[in-house]
């Protein structure tokens, strides 16, 4: 449990709620965003209505299979560790060990066996990688996971036999992709001129649109992660929900396929658990423990530093509310191995993992045709870091609204390079209204603009809090880069940053360090 103490200045706004335990305060949840925008927040409230009411109807014509809940453990540790591609992740509980059985985030509170522990496990950093999925299916295609509703590539999904089974749920076994399924509303600047769908998912009256600015758009995205959520400066990859609480309702009538809503207890009990899970790599295989020499790996170091974060605490844009300047070095995990005597082995790892946080932290990037920031500052070509874009101290999200284009969901002659976009459907956007009148987007997921109506935010999405990334692969929203060298290398190419192989190599050590 942490103790906030602030200066009047940083004294917690309305929109935090926290919970008074035991003389201590505990941040639980953002309740309201710091950009929150009464327009949008209509707009957003909308679509999560119209995303609920779908999946509720997709659950009466295509009914899930009732099912035994996911199996859960009995208890989750402290300090829980589990193995990794690239060694091992931890879950650190600063106020100790939860049960699980009196806990809302382990109960099936819906009606298809699922629960929020079905897609947000330990060992995948509190996400679903694509890698358990496969396992899971070749265990048991009846898992709670393997759902119609949005495990498949549409609830109409065939689903008689084994093969077509594995066919429905391709997308979920071999990127780790969930189906939202979201209201076009008549307010957009925009348009849906065509969709270039394999599943014909979003071309069904009944599953998807039914006129060019009416009915369900399917997309296809990452669960993020449901911890360290004390650095989130908006929730969802798309910012659609206002709050935790309401998220967990919404995922519950959605997920789950729940009859009713759940009680203000269970949300309570949904949060709290989410908001004192912190995950990091704690271990690898090659550089051994994280945390010794000096370095401050792993999620113990992590959950000191969310006391410390506020929203703009390093905002490239300026908000920061202490006035304080932009700083470009965002990690000093490794600080302590950047000079380390002797070389080889368990050395020469260390070493590399320091020079990846250096250049994470130094390389100069020319970030050029950034929609959400070349736009917002009006210059065609802005002298960056990696930390522009993941700005906040040790845990490497935006600490304010940042919804942005990087070319992740461009499709047609604006494909990202070296992703895998294959298996996404293709729309066509025309925009019929704004300042962006007459132009024409192929994008695999309208983004932010979904929410907003707004042409601007076509492609747009959040970046992810980066802790714990070597355990849920793939990467992006959408799944596009299999491993964090192609996430790498897609930034090399995009941005011509022009780093040798060296210097690609220490990155990835890095990231999979986080």
């Amino acid at each position: 449990m942490f103790e906030i103490s602030l200066p009047a200045r940083f004294a917690l706004p309305s929109w935090i709620r926290s919970t008074a335990i035991a003389g201590t305060v505990m941040l639980i949840a953002l309740v309201r965003p710091s950009w929150a925008d009464d327009n949008q927040d209509a707009s957003a409230a909308a679509a999560v209505a119209g995303e609920v009411a779908h999946k509720q109807q997709m659950r009466r014509l295509f009914p899930d299979p009732t099912a035994s809940p996911q199996a859960t453990p009995s208890v989750i540790p402290q300090m829980q560790i589990d193995k990794d591609p690239s060694g091992m992740i931890a879950t650190f509980q600063p106020s100790g060990a939860t049960q699980t059985a009196g806990n809302a985030f382990f109960q099936n509170l819906g009606s298809n066996g699922r629960t929020c522990f079905t897609c947000h496990e330990p060992q995948d950093g509190w996400s679903l990688s694509a890698q358990h999925a496969q396992a899971r299916f070749a265990a048991d295609p009846n898992d709670p996971l393997f759902r119609l509703v949005d495990g498949a590539t549409c609830p109409s999904d065939n689903v008689s036999t084994l093969d077509a089974k594995r066919a429905a749920y391709g997308l979920l076994t071999k990127k780790g992709l969930i189906r939202i399924g979201l209201p076009m509303q008549s307010t957009m600047e925009f348009q849906i001129l065509q969709v270039d769908d394999p599943y014909g998912c979003n071309r069904s009256a009944v599953t998807g649109l039914t006129g060019s600015k009416s009915g369900i758009v399917s997309v296809y995205r990452r669960p993020p992660p449901s911890a360290n959520l004390g650095f989130l400066s908006t929730i969802m990859w798309d910012g659609r929900e206002p709050d935790l609480f309401q998220q967990s309702v919404d995922a519950t009538l959605g997920h789950a396929e729940a009859n009713a809503a759940l009680s203000g207890v269970q949300q309570q009990q949904i949060v709290k658990f989410e908001g004192g899970l912190f995950t990091a790599q704690i271990h690898d295989e090659a550089a051994a423990e994280l945390t010794a020499a000096g370095a401050t790996g792993g999620p113990t170091a992590l959950a000191t530093s969310v006391t410390k974060f506020f929203i703009g605490i390093n905002d490239p844009l300026g908000s920061n509310p202490t006035g304080a300047a932009f700083s470009p070095v965002i990690f000093h995990l490794y600080d302590a191995w950047g000079n380390l005597p002797g070389g080889g082995g368990t050395v020469a790892a260390r070493s590399a993992i320091a020079r990846g946080q250096q250049l994470f932290n130094s390389v100069p990037i020319n970030i050029t045709g950034v929609d959400g920031l070349n736009d917002v500052l009006n210059r065609s070509t802005i002298s960056g870091f990696c930390g522009t874009c993941h700005d906040t101290p040790d845990a490497g999200n935006h600490s304010v609204k940042a919804p942005l284009n990087i070319g992740i969901a461009n499709a047609g002659t604006g494909s990202p390079l070296g992703l895998d976009i294959s298996g996404l459907p293709v729309f066509t956007l025309w925009c019929t209204s704004g300042p962006l009148a007459g132009k024409t987007f192929q994008v695999t997921d309208i983004g932010r603009a979904m929410i907003s109506g707004k042409c601007a935010d076509i492609g747009k999405v959040k970046g992810p809090v980066l802790r714990g990334l070597a355990a849920r692969a793939p990467y992006f929203h959408n799944g596009s880069a299999v491993t964090l060298s192609d996430v790498v290398e897609f930034y090399n190419q995009r941005f011509g940053i022009g780093l040798t192989a060296q210097q690609k190599a220490d990155l990835v050590a890095f990231l999979n360090a986080l």
